[in-house]
């Protein structure tokens, strides 16, 4: 499944996206699967919780896509 997210500034970081996109129920939680390595950016494992995410990028967190404009 994948959605779009629009971020009003230049990035946002991972954690808080995956908390607002509903992907994690808290913050806590998105850190933990960040650190788990169940996290993917552009098709990359990101273990950084405060990576930067711009617009074109697109994480995916078990089958769960966010490509953020």
């Amino acid at each position: 499944m994948q959605t779009t997210f629009k971020i009003e500034g230049e990035y946002i970081e991972l954690v808080k996206l995956l908390k607002i996109t509903g992907l994690c129920d808290t913050g806590g939680m998105a850190k933990i699967v960040t650190a788990e390595g169940r996290i993917s950016v552009d098709g990359h494992t990101e273990l950084r919780k405060r990576c930067k995410i711009r617009r074109g990028q697109v994480v995916v967190f078990d089958d769960h896509a966010v490509e953020v404009v």
